[in-house]
């Protein structure tokens, strides 16, 4: 009798014990990370990417994944739905409108030449001009006889269109000037070719290249402020509609004390102190 009890006993008990490893292994499932997708200007990553950090050391049971992509990229991709988040460092166009939009911050537009470069300020006009393929040359700036090494940023980006708004007006960008994808490879390529200039977010500027003078105007955080540095754009969040759930939690961060004193810390111009 002993013997036939034992067998549905250690059966039981098998039994038991799988049931508890299921239970665990659900548990451990239910400690799952939610995760928020965001996509889009490579102008606004960096920063994206830094308050993501801060924000994950505070929420751990969330994972930010930053993008990258254009602006234009990333406003299509929250029209399908791909992304959680998009990032615009230009304005939105009519037809893209359907969108909801989050102002995070200011940022202004820097023009850059690299740090041995004499030429300290250039003339919004002059700018243009050197874009639009009329100065060709550092000597019409005031430097050496020697070709201007001008580098652009690609068709649907952020800090291009805002540029063409800012600066070009209805003049053209040359179709011989040198295209980068990213704000970071514009920086780099200035600063490895003495005769290059670039224009790039004010935030990631650093010691690697030179800002300019803009008519004499330093490009500043505090000049954009006082509304004395004129080239500036907007960092948008955008969403398919109202920011809600795990969306809302992450927007929520960036836009309270402690997001926009990051992106103090970071150069740019916070909407709220």
């Amino acid at each position: 009798m002993r013997s036939n009890l034992a067998t549905p006993i250690a059966l039981l008990l098998f039994i038991a014990l799988i049931c508890w490893g299921t239970f665990d292994i659900r548990k451990s499932g239910a400690g799952r990370k939610d995760t928020i997708t965001l996509a889009g200007s490579t102008s606004v990553m960096p920063f994206s990417e830094k308050l993501a950090e801060y924000f994950m050391v505070g929420y751990p049971k969330f994972s930010i994944d930053v993008q990258g992509g254009g602006s234009s990229a990333g406003i299509q991709a929250v029209i399908n739905r791909t992304v959680g988040i998009g990032m615009s460092s230009r304005k939105l166009k009519e037809d893209e409108k359907i969108l909801h939009e989050i102002l995070i911050c200011y940022d202004g537009i820097s023009i850059i030449v690299h740090p041995s470069n004499p030429v300290r300020d250039i003339s919004l006009e002059q700018i243009r001009k050197v874009y639009s393929g009329k100065i060709r040359n550092w000597k019409e700036l005031g430097w050496i006889d020697r070709n201007i090494d001008a580098v652009s940023r690609e068709e649907g980006s952020g800090t291009r269109g805002a540029f063409e708004e800012l600066v070009m007006g209805k003049e053209f960008i040359d179709n011989g000037i040198m295209v980068q994808d990213s704000n970071g490879s514009v920086k780099e390529v200035v600063a490895t070719d003495p005769y290059a200039i670039g224009y790039i977010s004010l935030g990631i500027v650093d010691q690697k290249v030179k800002a300019l003078t803009i008519d004499r105007v330093v490009p500043s955080v505090k000049n954009i402020i006082q509304h004395k540095y004129g080239m500036v754009r907007p960092f948008l969040y955008l969403t398919a509609g109202e920011p809600a759930g795990t969306v809302k939690v992450f927007i929520d961060f960036v836009l309270s004390r402690e997001g926009q004193n990051i992106l103090r810390k970071e150069g740019l111009v916070p909407i709220r102190g």
